[in-house]
């Protein structure tokens, strides 16, 4: 049984096979509708719990296709559903929905939510997003980048705007894939220094550079996500606004990259503000084939930590 909690935590010639897993699995769906089985059923037979303490578009969507394709059966709680942590403890209920379940994958805000259910579970659990990190998509975003240009080992990725928990992850991804990551954005949004030292104690280069031009120069993959949340006020929107606008993703930030740097967004997007439309639509972005590419590599993430 193998929990899929952090990417740090995962053992690196596992997360390279859950990667070749997932793009082995991709091919093989080539051309079948989305509803067709796949041919391999690993999850015959299994019950999958997908927690969304934290709503989501992408992670339930994917998931739960993917749970359907691969021949398992899915069940879709919400927070409401669940009042994790109310009442019954966090310990109880992942006793509880052991005796149900074979696997769940819970997005959730409080990491420690999340630990507490996997120390707890006698089934994997996912990490499917929590305000810290966010596993699943950069194994995603890995996938994409290889597909388009090979081995990300070596590559200079840059991260623009906050670092927040996909920055995150993307730092321990870079300790594990062996990339450089450069983050520029203000010095009120940079990434836990945590993570950075985790890069850096790997032999990733890690760099802070404020000047978004600068930042870019030589890059491989550039990296932008949303300024704002709908729980952040309209103050603290205008505050983030004013803060993030230099580093904006637009053509004139991109044609400092290297002339064939990809593009990648975990969408949704707010189009002209992180990034113009003109990006997100233009040839050097990938955004479409990444959010694809969720599903691909949480296929893999489940057979993986079923080991099926």
């Amino acid at each position: 049984m193998n929990h899929f909690l952090d990417i740090h935590a995962t053992d690196t010639t596992a997360l390279h096979g859950i990667i070749d897993q997932a793009k082995l699995m991709k091919q093989a769906r080539q051309g079948r509708p989305k509803g067709m089985p796949d041919d391999e059923q690993p999850l015959a037979g299994q019950m999958v719990a997908l927690i969304f303490e934290k709503p989501s578009t992408r992670t339930r969507i994917s998931f739960d296709v993917g749970v359907r394709q691969m021949g398992g059966q899915s069940m879709v709680l919400s927070g409401k559903d669940m009042q994790l942590g109310h009442g019954e403890t966090i310990a109880d209920t992942a006793r509880v929905m052991s005796r149900y379940v074979d696997l769940i994958m819970i997005r959730t805000f409080d990491e420690a939510v999340l630990q507490e259910m996997a120390e707890y579970a006698d089934v994997p659990v996912i990490n499917g997003l929590t305000d810290r990190t966010h596993p699943c998509q950069i194994m995603a975003d890995i996938q994409t980048y290889e597909e388009h240009r090979g081995s990300i080992k070596g590559k200079k990725v840059v991260w623009a705007g906050d670092g927040n928990n996909v920055c995150a992850s993307f730092l321990h991804a870079a300790a594990k894939f062996g990339f450089d990551l450069t983050f520029t954005g203000p010095a009120q949004l940079d990434p836990e220094e945590e993570f950075v030292g985790l890069a850096r104690k790997a032999g990733s280069k890690v760099v802070i550079e404020r000047d978004a031009f600068k930042a870019v120069e030589g890059a491989d993959l550039v990296v932008a996500d949303t300024w704002v949340s709908m729980h952040d006020s309209q103050s603290s929107k205008e505050r983030r606004h004013n803060m993030l606008r230099p580093y904006q993703v637009n053509d004139e930030l991109m044609s400092h990259a290297k002339s064939d740097a990809l593009f990648m967004h975990c969408l949704p997007a707010h189009r002209e503000e992180e990034v113009t439309s003109a990006v997100m639509d233009g040839p050097q972005s990938v955004i479409f084939d990444e959010a694809e590419n969720r599903l691909h590599a949480q296929k893999a993430i489940m057979r993986w930590c079923l080991g099926v």
